[in-house]
This record gives structure tokens, C-alpha cells and sequence, in this order.
């Protein structure tokens, strides 16, 4: 009988223990981030949940009209800009990002200026001091063509302020006007010969080759909206717009000279040549009509 009721006592106590577990809440256990700070794991789990699915995506409702882009997996500011041919700062303005570094999937920017038909693009040229020339045989000694470069924000090379090598006259000629230019005078951005032609596919753009520092020149006039290596698979990069028609991109230089919303002009010497994020030295160079890739030879002059 004793026994019987030890074995009585310990069931009575393990049905409490039971009902205990099954009626108390689950408290979350607490981590200690530090003396003093306790946050529940519960807590940063709800910081962390899905965004409501009701709420709806900032520019949602312009979905698909002209002028307006939707981004995508992948997406930053700075290729938005370049594919659609805009500044990236004039994109966080239009769309008043408190952030540029946070856009989501779904959101809709605008990516024309406000009040400027999306249909039609104006194409005045961006304004600059007018290029002066000379014959071939003038007297050296005149005023140089631009002052000491300025190495770029960001840049992770030191630059020089050498001024251009002779050469330069000759690879950065300017071509004649011709119809559809939009009145862009181009001139060719390096000396170096051209080893993989314009691919729509592939190669949006030209690569010239040439050696670790050899200069690279303002294919023409504009301004400068981009010098970073934000950008993934150009390595050092710098954007020049030259109307808002026209942008510019050289890739994969060791050096950047030039920062933003620097004004330059064709021949100025804007970057070394490098191989940042590439395989071997090289110039990638880009010229974008609103935004799309069009092939540079169809534009520079002959050489």
C-alpha cells in the first residue's frame, strides 16, 4: 500500500507538470547584445517578417506608362540612369528617395525630367567652353586646354596631373558634322587600336586596347554624372553626359581623374587605362542614344 501510494503521488505530480506546459505561453529566450541591452529573438523575428502585401509599391500606379521604369532584381540607381540615359542623382530627386540605396522590386521610377514630354527628347547640348583650334604649325606656348586633373571620390589608385601626351591630338580629332549627330562633335577616347568591335549581344559598346596608363580622353563635351565603381562588370567607371541624348561610359581604368558634375571637354584627359574587373587591360567604351547602346564607329570620325 505504500508503495501504491508513492507511485499515486509521483503520476499526480507528472499530470501537473504536463498541464503546466500545455497552459503556460512559450516565452521567447532572450539574446544579450551587449551590457545592458537585451532584445527578444521574438521581437527581432517580427522586425524581420514579410512586408504587408496589401501595401501598395511607391509609383505603382504609373505602371507601364512612358517615362517610367519598373525595377527589377538587380537593379541600383546608377544602371537605371545609364539604361535610360539620365543622372542617377537626378533620379532620386524626381522620385524623392530619402535613400537612393534601398529601391524595391516592383517600384516604379520616373526616369524623365518632370514637365518634358516622354514622347519627344529635347537635345540641347550640355554648355561648355568653346574649344579653341590652331592651325598645325602654331608656336607652342598657348593657354592649355584644361586645368590639373582631379582624382575622383571614391577612387581607389592615386592619379596624376600629368597633361596629355602629344598624341593626343591626333586620337582625339573631332569628326565633321553629320546628319543625326545631334550636333556632337566625337572624338575617338583612346589611341589604342580597337580589339573586339560593337555586339548588341555581348559587347555593347567598343574595347580598345592599349597599356596600364595610357590616357584616356572626353569622347566629347559634357558633363561628368558618374565616377565610382559602383557598378558591377565595369570596374572604375566614369559616365559623361553630353546632351540629353547622348551619354558616354569608360570602363576598367587603374585611375580616375575627373568627379562628379565636373564639366570636361572633348580630348581632356578623364582616366588611365586599366583593368579593373576585367581580364587584361583594356578601354571599354559605350556611347547610349536615350539610354540604348549604339555602335561608337558609326559616330567617330575616321581614323
Amino acid at each position: 500500500m505504500l508503495i501504491e501510494s508513492k507511485w499515486a503521488r509521483v503520476l499526480a505530480l507528472a499530470a501537473m507538470l504536463l498541464a503546466g506546459c500545455t497552459s503556460t505561453p512559450h516565452r521567447a529566450p532572450v539574446e544579450d547584445r551587449g551590457p545592458g541591452a537585451k532584445v527578444s529573438i521574438a521581437a527581432s523575428a517580427a522586425a524581420s517578417a514579410p512586408v504587408d502585401a496589401t501595401k501598395p509599391l511607391p509609383g505603382v500606379e504609373n505602371a507601364g506608362k512612358v517615362g517610367y521604369y519598373m525595377v527589377k532584381t538587380g537593379d541600383t540607381l546608377i544602371r537605371i540612369g545609364l539604361d535610360n540615359g539620365q543622372n542617377w542623382k537626378d533620379l532620386v530627386k524626381w522620385n524623392n528617395l530619402e535613400n537612393p540605396n534601398i529601391i524595391e522590386v516592383g517600384q516604379v521610377l520616373r526616369v524623365v525630367q518632370p514637365g518634358v514630354d516622354p514622347n519627344g527628347a529635347s537635345t540641347k547640348p550640355v554648355t561648355t567652353a568653346r574649344v579653341e583650334t590652331r592651325p598645325l604649325d602654331a608656336k607652342p606656348g598657348g593657354p592649355a586646354a584644361s586645368g590639373p586633373a582631379t582624382a575622383a571620390s571614391g577612387a581607389s589608385v592615386v592619379s596624376t596631373a600629368t597633361p596629355p601626351a602629344p598624341a593626343a591630338s591626333v586620337a582625339t580629332a573631332a569628326s565633321p558634322a553629320r546628319e543625326g549627330d545631334d550636333d556632337v562633335h566625337w572624338g575617338w577616347p583612346s589611341a589604342g587600336a580597337v580589339i573586339a568591335p560593337f555586339d548588341d549581344a555581348k559587347i555593347k559598346g567598343l574595347v580598345l586596347g592599349g597599356k596600364a596608363g595610357d590616357p584616356v580622353f572626353a569622347a566629347a563635351d559634357g558633363r561628368v554624372v558618374y565616377a565610382g565603381s559602383g557598378l558591377r562588370g565595369y570596374g572604375n567607371l566614369i559616365i559623361l553626359k553630353h546632351n540629353n541624348t547622348y551619354l558616354t561610359a569608360y570602363a576598367h581604368n587603374q585611375a580616375l581623374l575627373v568627379k562628379e558634375d565636373q564639366s570636361v571637354r572633348r580630348g581632356q584627359k578623364i582616366a588611365e587605362m586599366g583593368s579593373t574587373d576585367a581580364d587584361s587591360v583594356k578601354l571599354h567604351f559605350e556611347i547610349r542614344k536615350l539610354g540604348k547602346p549604339i555602335d561608337p564607329a558609326k559616330l567617330l570620325p575616321p581614323r
